[in-house]
């Protein structure tokens, strides 16, 4: 029997004004929930009591709230596990989590799956005993009840969904491959067998900085307005309607270079994959203009994503420091903080691509051993694009084949590769 994960589909619901003043009302209903759980917090911190747990909280708000007793308390949970995160945190180190404090006037909907029900193609989460369900269409991939979550997009609102995907079994093969996250370069890869992989992640950088020059530009129309003034929420609404479309733009390039990431991982076997976690180089002051950059570095969803998509494919992952990979010589170890994007020692002469330096210095933090450097015509690079999956396949039928024909590389739609020289001194984009 094949194994079974979990994965969150989002649905956007086309819906009445009536259902959706439904959904409004019992998002304020949530948030007087989760007030509800963080007085009771504060209180006990205040008064040096035990702080509250799951048996409390449910005690707590149990038939006080205008939602289903189910809805009730997966707030509690969710507001448990937001403490349980800011403590871990703070165990950590970091002293600025604070735990939750803000009031909140909407907070997002929760229903089990055995709270769900699907009747004549429709989707029915209940609201509580003598009040009206909240009603939408069902999608044709949702076959059984699941847990949902209702959110307000800023233009419309949102079901996201729990689905059951299946997942492969995990081999041992020793092949392992440690991960480079960058903004650059999204990801840049090295196994201890002499692949390598670098995708792109200029698209991303591009549609980010698209978004914030409209932010600005409809920023300094609005200031020219009177706040709530009917050009002032025309504009709002252009300003939601732009931002939503770039979000999803950046999302589908986040999630379409971590899926080639992961096919390049299982076309060559690799059983384990390092992800280097880059928080401490966002801490760093670097001027206004690149500040602002790095905050908007999404590196903790490209983690996410990573070790979501690797245990579908049957491969284990962890993260960790990456502390001092990049300004080492991977040969000589000499330590030199390099500028663009080829790394060159001036001790032993190496030079290679920068992100791969930082990439294969991470295999000794993660598994005690360093590979050779992989020379530029083991390094493929793919922009986010057209799945990888057809230059990986292509590559295995060459193989099959034993051609001797030289690969010429492929373009497809944003798909890239290219086979780089034979000289590791070669400039890699």
């Amino acid at each position: 029997m094949s194994q079974r994960m979990q994965t969150v589909r989002i649905l956007a619901l086309t819906i009445s004004n009536g259902m959706m003043q439904r959904i409004r009302h019992g998002q304020m209903e949530s948030a007087k929930v989760w007030v509800a759980c963080r007085d009771e917090l504060h209180r006990c911190m205040t008064e040096r009591m035990k702080w509250p747990n799951r048996d409390s909280l449910q005690k707590l708000t149990k038939g006080r709230f205008a939602m289903h007793s189910q809805s009730v308390q997966m707030v509690c949970h969710a507001f448990l596990a937001n403490v349980d995160t800011a403590t871990q945190l703070r165990k950590a180190g970091r002293s600025e989590i604070r735990y939750p404090y803000r009031d909140k006037t909407f907070y997002p909907l929760y229903w089990p799956a055995q709270a769900m029900s699907i009747q004549d193609n429709k989707v029915i989460l209940p609201m509580g005993r003598g009040r009206a369900s909240i009603v939408f269409d069902r999608p044709e991939w949702l076959d059984k009840p699941a847990a949902c979550k209702l959110i307000w997009n800023r233009t419309h609102y949102e079901a996201h969904i729990n689905v059951d995907i299946p997942a492969k079994e995990m081999q041992e093969t020793g092949i392992k491959a440690t991960i480079d996250l960058g903004q650059i370069h999204q990801c840049a890869v090295t196994t201890n067998t002499g692949q390598a992989l670098i995708v792109s992640g200029r698209g991303i950088r591009s549609a980010k900085r698209r978004m914030n020059k409209m932010h600005g530009e409809v920023t300094k129309l609005q200031s020219r307005c009177n706040k709530g003034s009917r050009r002032w929420k025309r504009l709002q609404l252009a300003r939601n309607r732009n931002a939503l479309r770039l979000e999803r733009t950046i999302r589908d390039l986040r999630h379409k270079g971590t899926r080639q990431v992961i096919d390049f991982c299982h076309f060559n076997r690799v059983n384990t994959i390092y992800v280097g976690n880059p928080d401490g180089v966002r801490k760093i002051r670097t001027g206004r203009k690149h500040n602002q950059r790095m905050s908007q570095w999404e590196y903790g969803k490209d983690i996410d994503y990573l070790k979501h998509k690797s245990k579908q494919s049957g491969i284990s992952s962890f993260d960790g420091t990456e502390r001092g990979t990049s300004s080492h010589c991977p040969i000589c170890g000499h330590r030199h903080k390099p500028s663009g994007r080829n790394w060159s020692c001036p001790v032993c002469g190496f030079k290679g691509h920068r992100d791969l330096v930082g990439s294969i210095n991470m295999h000794d933090l993660a598994f005690g051993e360093k590979p050779t450097f992989p020379v530029s015509k083991d390094v493929t690079y793919l922009r986010p694009g057209t799945s990888a999956r057809s230059v990986f396949a292509g590559r295995l039928q060459r193989l099959a084949s034993r051609s001797s024909r030289p690969d010429q590389g492929q373009a497809t739609g944003l798909l890239l590769h290219e086979t780089m020289s034979s000289t590791t001194s070669g400039v890699i984009p």
